[in-house]
């Protein structure tokens, strides 16, 4: 609840700072109301549509594959340990997956706690002892069941909105000074005059 009410003050804030920044002179309100809308769209909705489609990409991306019934040992024991560390979250069993990479790693994803993906790599099973290979799914865990995805995404979003509005408001007051006409001056009055006096 608390993640909710900090979200929705954040966007208040932004809504507050965009007013005054398409407010600001040389600002043409058409072009900011456009980019609001495109940078909602993009940074707000994109934020959001990674996040949903974040196991297909990681199963795409890694390789990871899925073990509905364990082919062996390793993989009966990493499917009791994400089974019984989810259970202790109070969380749904989520996929499990093992993913071929010489490297020690891991990871975890999904939109919804109680249908999401823990993947871990074959190195990492390969070269670490099973007490440390249980605190890594454990810990990926942890960030799921606290809800750190979605977080995530939140702040991601916010940062989105501002990487597309502000570059777009910025083109656009330099655009209008620099079209100005002779008489208004602007940037652009200034270059050409600047240039004219050194020559």
């Amino acid at each position: 609840m608390f993640r909710v009410v900090l979200f929705l003050a954040t966007n208040m804030a932004m809504i507050v700072l965009l007013g005054i920044a398409m407010s600001l002179p040389g600002v043409d309100s058409r072009t900011s109301s456009g980019l609001l809308v495109m940078a909602a769209i993009f940074g707000m909705g994109g934020a959001f549509v990674s996040l949903a489609m974040s196991k297909w990409i990681a199963k795409k991306s890694t390789g990871a594959q899925v073990s509905v019934s364990p082919r062996n040992q390793t993989e009966q024991w990493l499917q009791d340990t994400v089974r019984r560390t989810a259970e202790q979250a109070g969380m749904n069993m989520p996929e499990g997956a093992a993913f071929e990479s010489p490297d020690l790693n891991a990871f975890a994803t999904g939109m919804k706690k109680n249908d999401v993906l823990v993947a871990v790599s074959t190195g990492l099973l390969q070269h670490m002892a099973k007490d440390e290979v249980e605190a890594v799914p454990a810990h990926d865990i942890s960030h799921l069941a606290c809800g750190d995805m979605v977080t995530l995404a939140l702040v991601q979003s916010v940062l989105n909105t501002f990487v597309i509005l502000l570059p777009g408001l910025a083109a656009n007051v330099i655009n209008n000074f620099l079209n100005s006409d002779e008489e208004g001056g602007g940037l652009g009055f200034f270059w050409i005059h600047g240039c004219t006096y050194r020559a």
